[in-house]
């Protein structure tokens, strides 16, 4: 057996899609975000500006974040010291599960080493423990969930994206006793539409059906204190579990459920997925805890994303680019192919110093490759010009397709 060959043919067939990924060399530098270095291709590090990250709010720079981080690394040292069962369940991961059950209006949290963790092991834990349980899964939810209720052995119905007609018939087609969960996203960070959540708490109410939902695009970002767009449309109460993540608007890492107690206490007493990871390290809880209690008194860092956002998309369709349409603060660009949607990446970074990555297949259909830009509160005006300059001079030099200006 060829081993090598089929390692390499593997390979090839990524490169002959144009779908191949390469990873950015950069540094950030701190106390200075969206300002980064780039170590790929250059001899020293070349400054750049970063326009894809998930640090939605640049939280991971923040001063509050950074002190609590040291102040940690320097009282306890670096690591949690085991799992959470063993050694690991420090003073910092208690306060931050409980301020995230608070900030979800929850009688409990849980922690996890990411938010791909955390809906694997809830939703694959649930459908074990629910006997005879059929999940219901919106058609574009994170590969994570897909995984959770694969792993957990259930009959998975999948409803197209957002439809409610769609759903309702899949749950009327199941019998009145049979166990139910849906499980769906708040924000979909790809094309930045928003769950019909109260709706579907409707169906959820009608049909006898728990939810999930995952908000890991949304919480810090939504509401009047973050706790995601359950919160800003005032229907957290009504959602069983609320999944987030503290790697994107929280800046730091990890990921969490909150519910009530027992289920709570179900997960963590038979997800293998918590039982035996090591914790996280308590100086990322630290971090995390300090950007969750800021961000639930400061609206500041998400009026100004939610601006710079607008911003952004305004000034790309008054250059006539190819915006998809968004109502959050993800701002997608249209360009269908992956071989061209690489070639602008590369441009745009060797060339302008200006980084984002292509998002291709399969973390997108085949045929709507994009440019995902995610402003936040310390991209200004004029980086968005350079930007927007950028592209169009780009799309000039491809033949790309441009649209009437509005």
């Amino acid at each position: 057996m060829d081993y090598d060959s089929i390692f390499r043919s593997a390979i090839d067939r990524l490169h002959d899609e144009g779908r191949y990924r390469v990873f950015i060399d950069i540094l950030r530098t701190k106390g200075n975000y969206p300002n980064a270095r780039c170590f790929a291709g250059h001899n020293g590090p070349k400054p750049i500006t970063v326009w894809c990250s998930n640090d939605y709010l640049g939280m991971g720079q923040h001063p509050a974040v950074v002190t609590a981080m040291e102040e940690a690394l320097h009282d306890v040292g670096a690591g949690s010291g085991g799992t959470r069962n063993i050694g690991g369940n420090t003073h910092y991961h208690v306060d931050l599960e409980a301020e995230l059950a608070d900030l979800h209006g929850k009688e409990s949290a849980l922690l996890f080493t990411s938010g791909y963790v955390s809906n694997e092991a809830a939703l694959s834990t649930l459908g074990k423990l629910l006997p005879g349980c059929v999940i219901f899964s919106d058609e574009l939810n994170h590969a994570s969930m897909i995984a959770g209720i694969k792993n957990s052995g259930c009959e998975k119905r999948v409803f197209r994206h957002n439809d409610l007609d769609h759903l309702e018939q899949l749950l009327r087609d199941e019998a009145p006793e049979t166990p139910k969960l849906i499980a769906f996203e708040s924000v979909y960070s790809m094309d930045g539409d928003v769950a019909p959540i109260a709706e579907i708490c409707d169906l959820a109410d009608r049909y006898g059906a728990i939810t999930y939902l995952d908000e890991v695009h949304a919480v810090g970002m939504y509401g009047a204190r973050g706790g995601g767009i359950s919160e800003r449309d005032a229907v957290a109460d009504r959602v069983t579990i609320i999944e987030g993540t503290l790697g994107k608007a929280f800046g730091v890492m990890g990921g969490y459920v909150a519910a009530d107690r027992t289920i709570v206490d179900c997960i963590r007493s038979y997800a293998p997925g918590f039982i035996f990871t090591t914790s996280l390290s308590p100086v990322l809880v630290a971090g995390a805890l300090a950007s969750v209690r800021h961000l639930k008194a400061s609206a500041e860092e998400r009026e100004a994303q939610q601006a710079g956002a607008a911003m952004l998309k305004a000034k790309f369709v008054a250059a006539g680019l190819p915006l998809m349409e968004s109502v959050t603060h993800i701002v997608p660009l249209l360009v269908g192919c992956p071989v061209k949607a690489k070639a602008i990446s590369d441009i745009l970074l060797a060339e302008y110093g200006l980084y984002v990555q292509p998002i291709n297949f399969p973390t997108v259909p085949r045929g709507t490759e994009r440019l995902r830009f995610t402003p936040g509160p310390n991209h200004s005006e004029a980086m968005m010009d350079e930007l927007t300059s950028a592209l169009v001079e780009i799309w000039d030099r491809l033949e790309l397709e441009f649209r009437q200006a509005a």
